[in-house]
């Protein structure tokens, strides 16, 4: 018999995950037997992939319409996953970016913004689902970043610079709940083959009177991989860290790229 992963009785919060990199993460955690709870700010959204996930893997899915800048929305949240199911195992925190631009560019709002969609809402619902992971004495605490963190994105002035708290923020919980049985990682995708991404790509090569295969090809030239990654790929790895094969992994923040980064560390 094969090593499979079974996360049958664990219960996992995956935020903005009605499509994309979240959706794929929810995906494979579904597979895998998790109970899966998933938020969006798009409710007609969330009710389409919770079916979806339903549906087709029969799996056990609820959803919750929360957006990740909204605290209200965070605090219900959290009232609704203490009430219905005594907090979760596994806390994947994952979130849209902020807006792009140089550093002239970009206003004080736009700097506070960037906090409120990458930072704060991290903090605010590991604070809060933390405490019961330490009273089980067993958790997962899984952030989705980006290789910014490693390599700074021409650009990405705010995401370059916000995006790296969260190494400190996984490195600082894994050593003071390491102890407790919970483990703290990140993983930092590279390109990723979202629908988003898809409506760029499309975007410009309308712009260009190309074809959107030859805008992807630029895209990933200097990927090693030569091609993008799927979400269900960036689910794999997570699916790994939320298991008890990962139990020794701890404080790492590890690139899901295809061999992009060039930094040797």
């Amino acid at each position: 018999m094969g090593i499979e992963i079974d996360l049958t009785g664990r219960r996992a919060l995956v935020t903005a995950s009605s499509k994309g990199i979240g959706y794929g993460i929810a995906e494979v955690l579904v597979q895998c037997g998790a109970k899966v709870i998933i938020t969006a700010r798009n409710e007609d959204n969330l009710r389409k992939a919770a079916h979806r996930l339903t549906h087709e893997y029969g799996g056990n899915v609820s959803w919750f319409k929360a957006d990740n800048t909204n605290i209200n929305d965070l605090k219900t949240l959290v009232d609704f996953l203490n009430d219905e199911y005594e907090g979760v195992d596994i806390f994947v925190f994952n979130t849209g970016g902020p807006r792009p631009g140089s550093f002239l560019e970009l206003e004080l709002e736009d700097w506070k913004r960037a906090v409120e969609i990458l930072l704060y809402p991290a903090v605010y619902l590991t604070k809060k689902l933390i405490v019961n992971m330490a009273k089980r004495r067993w958790g997962r605490i899984i952030y989705s970043t980006s290789v910014a963190i490693k390599e700074p994105i021409r650009g990405l002035v705010l995401s370059n610079s916000v995006r790296v708290s969260l190494a400190g923020l996984i490195r600082s919980l894994s050593k003071e709940f390491g102890s407790k049985g919970i483990t703290v990682n990140g993983i930092m995708p590279g390109y990723i083959l979202t629908d988003r991404v898809k409506e760029i790509a499309s975007k410009r090569a309308e712009e260009k009177g190309v074809n959107v295969e030859d805008i992807i090809k630029e895209m990933v030239v200097d990927i090693p991989a030569g091609r993008m990654g799927s979400p269900q790929e960036i689910g794999y790895i997570v699916a790994f860290l939320a298991s008890d094969y990962a139990s020794y992994i701890n404080g790492a923040i590890i690139p899901v790229d295809g061999g992009l980064l060039n930094s040797s560390l």
